[in-house]
């Protein structure tokens, strides 16, 4: 058993809401931690809102991560755990991003909530403290468990022979990443003329003038620089530094980022939330210095190529990709966090690299070719298909980290297991009548 992303997100996003709408009495109890039936019910609507199976037993189920959550939260107090309070106002900040960006802007989420985000974060504050604490509870339970090859084999031997999943067809894929180098003139005349331009404005020029004339960003020039309803976290931290802490109509001093130098200007600011102008200029790269990069893989691919060097430690070597080079050159997919792909999620990633590897056999390198980067610049990079597998059934050579992880998981939660009953016998826990024909996975009452 664990704290589920169901339940986190109920504790973030449905309580305060739902205790408005339902008459409230209380289900059930661990220690001197309630669970109510709004809660009960505003997950369940959840579920339902996002179209996720539900069936007779599903408020059973909700119900039993609810009673772990308290069950976490009732040995954290007693173990006195603590979250600081930036702590909890990070995790504030983070979800209610999350959520006003799901509403598009803060005034439709005060239209549904009935009030600002301010407010409601004011509300949910204890909530996100206790998920924290059970968070924290679980960590210490389960953090420094591990699994041995033995235990995967073990694992995955008693797997009945109709019960091993199918696996669809996968790919796993390197790079090897020169970024052309930007001359220190180049830089300097970029840092003088957006400040050049910042001194136009502080004289009463347009800002929204200059920006569409002069601004690189694509996002916005077209916008004279405007950018609405940008919650903070939605872009680079040195923009959400200056925007957050500006007064209104300010304009900022240039200031670097990954991406090239900065000016914005706040327009209005409502929580955490900005409508600000925004004005790029960056240093441009000269042609022969893109070249240059090729030129430089082109002699990282004529090794690879005569085998006198892997691609692992040509990617440590050579490749400008930080995300990379010290994972054996492997891309890492994001919603798995393994370096396996299905091929539909490589195209959602990248779908260049789903292009340029369809003709590739494994083992087989790309040519140097032209890429643009995750911060917009040019780039070349080198391709590597190391694995290519067929939809099958699970087997521990093709799908070893999987087995691995599955493993891991039972193992956390036969731990989870253990802990519970040995928890439950030291903790009071009551359920109402209405739900004491619930099939539990554990013996939440004797």
């Amino acid at each position: 058993m664990k704290l589920t992303t169901a339940v986190v997100a109920f504790l973030l996003a449905g309580t305060v809401m739902a205790q408005e709408k339902v008459i409230d009495k209380i289900v059930a109890v661990v220690g001197t931690n309630p669970i109510l039936k709004s809660e009960l019910e505003a997950q369940y609507q959840q579920m339902v809102a996002q179209q996720e199976p539900v069936d007779g037993n599903t408020k059973c189920k909700l119900l039993e991560d609810l009673l772990f959550q308290k069950l976490l939260l009732a040995q954290a107090q007693k173990d006195s755990l603590e979250v600081s309070e930036d702590q909890v106002e990070q995790e504030l900040d983070k979800r209610m991003r999350y959520y006003i960006q799901q509403f598009g802007s803060e005034e439709k989420f005060k239209a549904f909530y009935g009030k600002s985000s301010e407010d409601y974060k004011a509300d949910l504050k204890d909530n996100v403290r206790d998920l924290l604490l059970a968070q924290q509870m679980q960590s210490k339970i389960t953090s420094d468990l591990s699994v041995t090859p033995s235990e995967i084999k073990a694992y995955f031997n008693n797997i009945p022979q109709d019960s091993i999943p199918l696996i669809n067809a996968e790919v796993e894929v390197g790079q090897i990443v020169k970024k052309p180098a930007i001359k220190p003139e180049a830089k300097k005349e970029a840092k003088d003329f957006i400040e050049g331009l910042r001194q136009r404005i502080l004289k009463g020029e347009s800002f929204a003038t200059l920006a569409a004339l002069y601004s690189k960003d694509p996002g916005s020039a077209s916008k004279g620089g405007l950018y609405e309803h940008i919650q903070r976290g939605q872009f680079v931290p040195e923009w959400d530094a200056q925007a957050f802490k500006m007064k209104q109509n300010e304009v900022s001093e240039v200031f670097e980022t990954m991406y090239g130098y900065f000016i914005i200007q706040l327009i209005e600011r409502r929580g955490e939330e900005v409508d600000a102008r925004s004005l790029l200029i960056y240093a441009e790269v000269e042609p022969t210095d893109l070249l240059n990069a090729k030129l430089s893989l082109d002699t990282v691919f004529t090794k690879l190529a005569a085998d006198t060097i892997s691609f692992g430690e040509a990617a440590a070597r050579f490749s400008e990709d930080e995300e990379t080079k010290h994972n054996g050159g492997l891309i890492v997919n994001p919603y798995s966090g393994s370096t396996l792909f299905a091929m539909d999620e490589i195209g959602q990633v990248d779908q260049n690299v789903a292009f340029a590897i369809d003709k590739l056999k494994v083992g087989e390198y790309t040519k140097p070719m032209p890429f643009t980067t995750h911060d917009g610049k040019q780039a070349y990079r080198i391709l590597y298909l190391k694995k290519r597998t067929e939809p099958h059934r699970a087997n521990l050579v093709d799908d070893y980290q999987k087995i691995q992880a599955a493993a891991l998981s039972k193992k956390q939660q036969d731990v989870i297991s253990v802990w519970i009953k040995k928890k439950l016998a030291d903790n009071f826990v009551h359920i109402a009548d209405d739900y004491k024909t619930c099939t539990f996975s554990n013996k939440w009452v004797y």
